[in-house]
């Protein structure tokens, strides 16, 4: 064979081949390759003080109910307590008095604790509200299930005059109550409960005075526990004709064997 038609040929089969190539590379699809997990933008987040446990009112603050969250940025509101402004809260604070219940994972703010240097009812109370305490048991208070913050009725039950029998009257209704003092019992089976013996009420100084005329004339008082859906509703009054001068007048009452007499005023 000469060696023209050798050339001749050996160059077709390369064209014919590089053709091929062309042709499969043309036809195919291609394939991208992407990655499989999402890409996630990370929200800049500022560490606020939270707390790691549900605390009722009166708790104490320590290093194991506070610590530091990440908050986003963008739904930072004025008050929470910030790590770059307050890098030392959880020192500070511990001991502070818990003055609002507070829930596990909720931002601390001020508002809602006292410190621990102050005088604790007296930072529960609102302005114009007086504390009052009262003795309960088991019977008087809702089987032991009244707790501080819960709303209450006072129903004073005490004995006719000169008759047989009883009258019940409600002196005081939908008040709040402040704390409940109670001290563990232990049954003859081991069984070990908490009972409260006192609870002190949020009154204001007309209410605290009709409790306290009640307290002297009473054979009982008890505690009606009342819904969670009355804590919205305004404090019901009470029963004025216990207050000294119910015209305004500043009057001297005795009470004798539950009897409420009118002695003289002083104006």
């Amino acid at each position: 064979m000469k060696p023209a038609r050798v050339v001749i040929m050996a160059v077709a089969v390369l064209a014919a081949g590089l053709a091929g190539y062309l042709a499969m590379n043309l036809t195919s699809p291609t394939v991208q390759e992407t990655s499989s997990e999402p890409i996630i933008e990370k929200m800049p987040t500022i560490d606020v003080l939270v707390t790691s446990a549900s605390l009722p009112v009166g708790s104490r603050l320590n290093e194991e109910t506070m610590q530091w969250k990440g908050w986003p940025e963008d739904g930072l509101v004025e008050g929470l307590i910030r790590r770059d402004v307050r890098p030392e809260a959880i020192t500070e604070l511990t001991g502070a008095v818990v003055r609002l219940p507070v829930f596990a994972g909720e931002p601390l703010r001020p508002e809602k604790i006292v410190d621990s240097s102050s005088r604790i009812m007296s930072s529960l109370l609102p302005a114009g509200k007086r504390a009052v305490a009262t003795e309960i048991s088991v019977a008087t208070s809702a089987g032991g299930f009244i707790l501080p913050n819960d709303r209450v009725d006072v129903i004073m039950v005490r004995r006719k005059t000169g008759a047989e029998g009883f009258l019940t009257e409600v002196i005081l209704s939908n008040i709040r109550v402040l704390a409940i003092d109670q001290r563990i019992e232990e049954d003859a089976e081991g069984n070990r409960t908490a009972v409260g013996t006192t609870a002190t009420l949020e009154l204001d100084p007309d209410q605290s005075k009709i409790i306290t005329v009640a307290q002297q004339m009473a054979d009982r008082l008890t505690l009606v526990l009342r819904s969670i859906a009355d804590v919205q509703e305004a404090d019901g009054g009470g029963a004025e004709y216990l207050l000294s001068g119910e015209d305004g007048s500043t009057a001297i009452q005795l009470i004798r064997s539950g009897t409420i007499t009118q002695v003289g005023a002083t104006n």
